[in-house]
């Protein structure tokens, strides 16, 4: 049962997450000194290694707020119902 309960919030605080992430990394990149927007890939004015830094930086950002956003949905579960969700 409470794994029933727990994937739809789960997606929910993925989703949610993913928009804090976002939010996290635009600042990050502005802090560090770049132009408000990270470069995309295919962005021939920009060089490889500001295009790999921001994939890297973004990344990292992104797998920190996931790690983050599951870990505390299960401490979360496991507080109101007594078990861990698997």
């Amino acid at each position: 049962m409470v794994k029933i309960l727990y994937k739809p919030l789960g997606l929910l605080f993925g989703v949610l997450g993913g928009l804090v992430a976002s939010a996290v990394f635009k600042r990050l990149w502005a802090l560090l000194g770049h132009e408000e927007a990270a470069p995309q890939p295919t962005d021939r004015d920009r060089t490889w290694k500001e295009v790999l830094t921001a994939a890297a930086l973004q990344g990292a950002v992104f797998a920190l707020v996931k790690a983050a956003v599951d870990r505390g949905g299960a401490a979360g579960a496991r507080r109101l119902t007594g078990t861990w969700p698997d």
